[in-house]
């Protein structure tokens, strides 16, 4: 299973992780996105929404290593 983080100081809240893997991700009242349930889409949705975050504030981490968006 993927470990899904967000940085929410870097995180502009522009929804592309919300476009790409809408059950994985939402944003919050203040407009920054939230983790729902990374194993509620595919590692491929996941790396998806990680590699379309204008900021690069999503890091994903699969068996202990940073995985490449």
């Amino acid at each position: 299973m993927l470990e899904v983080r967000i940085n929410t100081e870097t995180c502009m809240g522009s929804g592309n992780c919300a476009f790409w893997a809408p059950r994985a991700f939402d944003l919050d009242e203040n407009g920054t996105a939230v983790v729902l349930d990374p194993g509620a889409e595919a590692e491929e949705k996941i790396l998806a929404a990680a590699a379309g975050c204008p900021t690069r504030s999503i890091t994903v981490i699969r068996d202990g290593a940073t995985a490449p968006p």
